[in-house]
């Protein structure tokens, strides 16, 4: 499988031209257009956002100065609502005209055309009365029939508040518009027993709201709605004079639309502020990084394919050549090359070829074919010697030597001697018996136990060995030598280098890890500094080395297992050595 994965991804069966451009579009054409377009979008997106923004902070600027404009008026309307001096004045019955005219004059007149020259965006303050005493003029207006009609009057007159309320008027007065926006709130004196009705209009300027709506330089249109209602618009299709119904003018295509709405006061409680502008102008400077993208992206592309140009003719038209004169010594052609002296590899791959070819037009012509013949009558001596040496190391010779020995042994009465050779034999026909990689626990540990038995008559009482193991795990299948080097790591390094005796635990069984095989002996130990540096050179390297059989588990375990396998050793000096083997169990499915 990785074989065949390999073979689908390998360039040895492309052409040296075709490499260079998979080189090309892989490294710098398909980096250079992914870089730029990247670039592009990313630059686009900062612009779109920053546009969005700056739209969406001159919107709120705008519904910010209009709230202050009417802010402004509603605190005059609060100051003169709360003035006694002036609710009693217009409450007054005058017998005589003059009084009222002593009033006006001193105080009312006052009153009302004091804040017009302080603030711009208040036109005119006019107040409404239908006390028949008053001799009405100048900002002092009689409620009559014609005002009863008026929109505004009849939503104030509606309303049991005395709460300001933000409505469209009309103005019938010199310099007037004919449309305005206003303040007007009811007039009632602190006791509340009221004979007259009173009313404060306070209208803003229209030229102030204007001057405020057009300080957009963007093409759009801006729109003072109140509900769906056009109060005032900067649209030129939609005339002023009339209360045009907002969702009757859909927004076209490729247009953004911007709502801002008022703090929650009562007076601006359902006005907001949309702005619609044209994408196209909005991303205008969007479009225009384009050009610089595009200013970045062509030099860096056509200066780096004339780069990979250059370099794939210098390699490919050199490599060509060679390759046609090869081919011409196949067909026995032994023409060199005519070049340069160029010093990059192919240049000596050039001076090489030449030398070969050479070389062997010579050897040919000369000792060739007499070499040949000399080489085969050597090769076949070599053979005869092979086979002579084979049939001289015969393993049945062998088994039946140890057999006869172990038999006069027997005869002899030495019953110790005849069972250790009993047990090499085993060992030694079941080594070279096993042609699988894969034994049962049971044959590894009878293996353990011969070797065991062995290296007991070697030491005698200086060592004794247990062997443990659960009666489920015996026919359990593993790699084979997986714990007998062990066994005998603990017997040559542990029990032998210790000055007293030992003992050499093995034991295999399962738990819930899985399967666990532990080789422990109570010997002379593995300094700290030692141990760690094996178990490092486990991980880091692959290279044999020192530790032949610890490695040589290590890695086949490994190798059969992988990350189900985990090796564990742990050891103090002076009292011994613990190696850890635990296979996890496979997991289903």
């Amino acid at each position: 499988m990785r074989a065949n994965w390999r073979a689908a991804f390998s360039l040895n069966n492309v052409r040296m031209r075709n490499k260079m451009l998979i080189v090309y579009f892989l490294s710098v054409f398909i980096p250079v257009v992914l870089t730029n377009v990247i670039f592009y979008n990313i630059t686009s997106n900062n612009v779109k956002k920053q546009k969005m923004r700056d739209i969406s902070l001159a919107i709120e600027q705008i519904r910010n100065d209009f709230m202050a404009q009417v802010n402004a008026a509603v605190g005059i309307s609060a100051v003169i609502y709360n003035d006694t001096i002036l609710n009693q004045y217009l409450e007054e019955s005058y017998e005589v005209p003059s009084d009222y005219v002593n009033n006006y004059q001193s105080y009312i007149i006052g009153m009302l055309s004091k804040y017009s020259p302080v603030y711009e965006a208040i036109q005119r303050i006019t107040l409404y009365s239908n006390n028949s005493t008053i001799i009405y003029g100048g900002q002092v207006e009689p409620i009559t029939k014609q005002t009863r009609e008026q929109i505004w009057y009849r939503r104030i007159s509606a309303s049991e508040l005395s709460t300001p309320i933000l409505l469209k008027t009309s103005t019938d007065y010199p310099g007037a518009s004919g449309e305005a926006l206003s303040i007007v709130r009811k007039i009632s004196n602190s006791g509340g027993s009221e004979q007259w009705e009173k009313i404060l209009k306070i209208d803003l300027h229209p030229e102030a709201i204007k001057e405020l709506f057009h300080n957009v330089t963007l093409e759009g249109n801006l729109y003072l709605l109140r509900g769906n209602e056009v109060q005032y618009t900067t649209n030129p299709a939609i005339s002023p004079a009339r209360l045009a119904d907002f969702s009757s003018f859909p927004a076209s295509k490729g247009t953004l639309v911007f709502d801002e709405d008022f703090p929650d006061v009562s007076y601006l409680s359902k006005w907001r502020i949309v702005g619609e502008f044209r994408e196209s102008a909005v991303l205008e400077e969007v479009h225009k990084s384009r050009i610089s993208v595009l200013y970045l992206a062509v030099p860096n592309l056509l200066l780096s394919t004339l780069v990979i140009i250059w370099f794939t003719r210098s390699l490919n038209a050199r490599l060509v050549r060679i390759l046609k004169h090869m081919k011409r010594v196949k067909n026995h052609s032994f023409d060199t090359i005519s070049y340069q002296d160029n010093k990059d590899e192919i240049g000596q791959l050039t001076a090489e070829f030449n030398r070969m070819t050479l070389q062997i037009k010579s050897l040919i012509h000369d000792v060739y074919i007499a070499d040949i013949q000399k080489k085969e009558l050597q090769l076949k001596r070599n053979q005869s010697q092979l086979h002579a040496l084979q049939s001289q190391i015969n393993p049945h010779f062998l088994f039946n030597s140890l057999e006869t020995i172990r038999m006069r042994s027997l005869m002899k009465k030495e019953e110790e001697t005849a069972k250790i050779i009993h047990n090499m034999a085993k060992i030694f026909r079941k080594s070279l018996a096993w042609g699988k990689d894969w034994v049962t626990i049971r044959d590894e540990l009878d293996l353990v136990a011969c070797f065991l038995e062995i290296q007991k008559y070697r030491f005698g009482d200086k060592l004794d060995f247990r062997i443990e193991a659960d009666d489920s795990v015996m026919d359990m299948m593993i790699p084979k030598m997986t714990l007998q080097p062990l066994v005998e790591n603990a017997s040559i390094h542990g029990i032998e280098k210790s000055k007293e005796g030992g003992l050499i635990r093995v034991a295999v069984g399962t738990t819930e890890e899985g399967l666990v095989c532990t080789v422990k002996d109570n010997g002379a130990g593995i300094p700290a500094a030692k141990l760690e540096a094996i178990l490092s050179e486990l991980e880091l390297s692959e290279d044999i080395g020192e530790s032949v059989g610890i490695k040589n588990v290590y890695y086949r375990l490994k190798m059969y297992y992988q990350e189900r396998v985990r090796f564990e050793a742990t050891s103090e000096e002076g009292k011994g050595t613990e190696f850890r083997i635990v296979v996890k169990d496979e997991p289903n499915g």
